[in-house]
């Protein structure tokens, strides 16, 4: 048995060790050698079409198994194609390990074909930059996981030189970093805490991608029932608590038709549970709700709040499920919200977002949710879709939706989806974009036709930028740069190697799903809305 290991074979065997099972991304010369290192550690590697839209297949699959995301991208325009996704990352709070090729230093002082400080480039948009070297390799490898897991996790890049990957290093690796404990607030904090949720009357929970990524849902859950506290998410938390649950009241963030509703229960609140929330997904609207002098307000975070979005009157930086237990344990229930105000809240927000259209884009949610499997995944691209959806969609576990909810950028749910049936191919996997987000990354239907994934795509056509159309007229400006040519959608499933379908009404959505989760490759549904549907709706 060989003593020694290339440097890349290092970094590979690492994230192998981390659950890491898929790479997705596009090979340049500079990256052969990682390539190679992670096939041969068990990593299968992902060709796609666009570095942006490997990232995101990364994350995806990261929803699904638990393992940081890989990205391979080579050196210069390879790795810069995957800088959207890559903020996307460090905003939405995803742990993705880029690999990225370089130049070898001392090659770079007279050589500047592709060559340009790529750490520098990625250093405001990551936790951490490195660049591989020979003596570190496996400290590097180390640091790299831990650093995108713990705390807020986050994407790292490592710069992977090309002299460096092929050297030798030992083949013993120095033990894993030990992961920090759960941390759990000092005793007369958790006593404050304690005091003030016995106390409460009408307590409200805001539960956020902290808590998510943190497995907190059970907790979320116990506490909920055991002192009914109405559960307020952001998207990104959707599902928390089962969205069928009494206390669950749906996501928040973007929707002033939702705010309406949502905002008076909190400004009503006496005591404010802030559970892992981060306020990054959040509309201007949510900013200052509440007042910390007058309303006790606990902030339950995994790092201190330098957002200034909203305050606290107990702020505790540390694990959210460890505390939610301590403070479970340390409370006494009371009876809250005893003249029904909850149920009632939950009825007028499903009046407010009606299932009943004949056609249009709620009848479309409202006809997928219907119709798919109750533990279906979904993912939706930005756009007034994604806010229509957030609202309606209702989500029975953690991740159920998922989305680009704080950077909020385009292109994401199509390879979402495809990352997230790839670790779960027993899952039905469907994804919602709008046409011209579906147009941005409409090549990877390729890459889903080579990995026999039987994704259903559902596409919002109303050849136009809608949510941008809708601001456009709010502000009385005139119409420009926001509509553009209707495209048959379906016709380009087919010429992919899929199925595609053109739907204009709820009987021929509910055909085309029956034919799409019978089908044996991925479906495209082309559902024509019109010009604006959206009007009054989110």
């Amino acid at each position: 048995m060989s003593h020694s290991i290339r440097a890349a074979d290092a970094l590979a065997k690492r994230l192998y060790a981390a659950g890491c099972r898929h790479a997705f991304g596009m090979p340049g010369g500079e990256v052969l050698t990682l390539v190679d290192a992670l096939e041969a550690a068990g990593i299968r590697f992902i060709l796609a079409k666009h570095e942006n839209a490997a990232a995101f297949m990364a994350e995806g699959a990261y929803h699904r198994t638990g393992a940081p995301g890989i990205l391979v991208a080579t050196v210069g325009p390879g790795v810069l194609n995957g800088v959207n996704a890559v903020a996307n990352a460090h905003q939405d709070r995803v742990p993705l390990i880029v690999l990225a090729g370089c130049v070898d230093a001392d090659e770079a002082q007279t050589y500047t074909h592709q060559v340009l400080d790529q750490t520098a480039v990625f250093a405001p948009i990551t936790k951490a930059v490195f660049t591989l070297n020979t003596g570190a390799a496996h400290v590097i490898a180390d640091k790299a996981v831990s650093i995108a897991l713990e705390g807020r996790p986050g994407p790292v890049l490592i710069d992977v030189p090309i002299s460096v990957a092929v050297s030798i290093v030992p083949a013993q690796a120095p033990a894993a970093r030990v992961a920090a404990a759960q941390m759990v607030p000092a005793a007369p904090v958790l006593e404050q805490a304690a005091a003030w949720l016995s106390a409460a009357h009408r307590p409200v929970m805001i539960v956020g991608v902290d808590a998510m990524n943190e497995g907190a849902g059970p907790d979320v859950t116990a506490l909920a029932h055991r002192y009914n506290i109405p559960v307020i998410t952001t998207y990104k938390a959707k599902g928390m608590v089962p969205e069928d649950d009494p206390l669950a009241l749906g996501g928040a963030g973007l929707s002033p038709h939702a705010d309406h509703h949502l905002l008076p229960l909190v400004r009503d609140a006496d005591l404010i549970l802030c559970a892992g929330y981060d306020p990054i997904e959040m509309r201007p609207g949510w900013q200052n709700v509440w007042d910390p002098t007058r309303t006790n307000v606990i902030d339950i975070t995994a790092e201190p709040n330098h957002h200034y979005m909203h305050q606290a009157t107990l702020n505790i930086i540390g694990s959210t499920p460890a505390t939610l237990r301590a403070l479970d344990a340390a409370a006494t229930p009371r009876p809250t919200w005893e003249r029904g105000q909850i149920g009632a809240l939950k009825a007028a927000l499903q009046e407010a977002f009606p299932k009943d259209d004949a056609w249009g884009p709620a009848a479309i949610v409202d006809g997928c949710r219907s119709k798919l499997p109750r533990d279906t995944l979904a993912t939706a691209d930005s756009g007034a879709h994604r806010i229509l959806l957030s609202q309606m969609w209702t989500c029975f576990e953690p991740r159920g939706l998922m989305q680009s909810s704080a950077l909020c950028t385009m292109g994401c749910a199509v390879p979402l989806a495809m990352g997230a049936k790839l670790a779960s191919p027993e899952r039905t996997v469907v994804s919602f974009s709008g046409d011209a987000g579906f147009l941005m990354v409409a090549g990877e239907l390729s890459t889903a036709k080579e990995l026999g994934l039987k994704t259903i795509f559902v596409v919002f056509v109303d050849a136009s930028l809608a949510l941008i159309e809708l601001k456009q007229r709010q502000r009385q400006l005139p119409n420009a740069g926001v509509d553009f040519a209707e495209h048959d959608f379906a016709a380009i499933g087919h010429a992919f190697g899929g199925d595609g379908h053109t739907v204009r009404s709820r009987a021929e959505l509910d055909a085309a799903l029956d034919a799409a989760m019978q089908s044996e490759t991925f479906t495209v549904i082309a559902a024509i809305i019109d010009k604006g549907a959206y009007d009054g709706r989110i």
